[in-house]
C-alpha cells in the first residue's frame, strides 16, 4: 500500500477489466500527458487498444485507488543476456501527484526488474523541461548518465531528452562462472 488506500499491483494482460481501467485513466489524463507523451491515434484511448497493448511483451505495474487506475509503470524492450537491461516509462494521474505514487511504482518496477527478471540495469528518458519527472527518477536512484538530441518525436516535434539509469547489482549474468540461475531465463 502506498497511502489513502493506495496499492502497486501487476497489470492482468488477459483481463479486459484492466484493459477499460487502464483506457479510462489515459482518457481522464489525455491532457495532463500531452506535452510529454507522442502521438496517440484515438483507438489508444480505448479498451481495444489498450487489451492490444496490454499483451504486447511489456512488463507493466499499476497503482490503484479500489477499482480505478491513477498509475502506472511499464518495463519493455528488455535485453537478456549480457547486457541484461530494460526501459521504464511511468505516469500518474493528474489527481494523485505529489502523493508518492511515481516513486512507489518505479521501487516495484526496479524490484521486479532485478529479483524477477534478474536485470542489471533500468534506463529511462525524460524531455529537458520535465522536471517533475528528473526529481521522481533523483529520488528513485536513478543518475543522469547524457543527453541525447532529437531523442523521441513528443507533443508534435522531435525533442532532446536527459537519459537516466539506475543499477540494480553488480552480480554477473546467469550462465557466468558463479553466478546464479533466475527464474525464466533465456540468456
Amino acid at each position: 500500500m502506498i497511502a489513502d488506500g493506495l496499492r502497486i499491483r501487476p497489470a492482468d494482460p488477459a483481463g479486459p477489466a484492466d484493459a477499460e481501467a487502464l483506457a479510462a485513466a489515459l482518457l481522464r489524463n489525455r491532457e495532463h500527458m500531452k506535452p510529454w507523451e507522442p502521438y496517440r491515434p484515438e483507438r489508444y484511448y480505448t479498451a481495444e487498444g489498450q487489451a492490444e497493448r496490454l499483451v504486447d511483451g511489456g512488463v507493466r505495474w499499476f497503482a490503484v485507488d479500489g477499482d480505478r487506475v491513477v498509475g502506472s509503470a511499464t518495463l519493455s524492450g528488455i535485453v537478456l543476456g549480457p547486457f541484461r537491461s530494460g526501459s521504464l516509462g511511468y505516469w500518474v494521474d493528474h489527481e494523485y501527484t505529489g502523493r508518492g505514487v511515481a516513486t512507489a511504482l518505479l521501487e516495484e518496477a526496479c524490484r521486479a526488474a532485478r529479483e524477477e527478471l534478474g536485470l542489471h540495469r533500468i534506463e529511462a528518458c525524460t524531455v529537458l523541461d520535465h522536471v517533475v519527472s528528473q526529481r521522481v527518477l533523483d529520488k528513485g536512484g536513478f543518475v543522469q548518465i547524457g543527453t541525447a538530441p532529437r531523442y523521441l518525436h513528443i507533443a508534435g516535434e522531435w525533442r532532446d531528452h536527459h537519459l537516466f539509469q539506475r543499477l540494480l547489482h553488480d552480480d554477473p549474468p546467469p550462465g557466468f562462472p558463479g553466478s546464479l540461475p533466475v527464474n525464466g531465463d533465456r540468456a
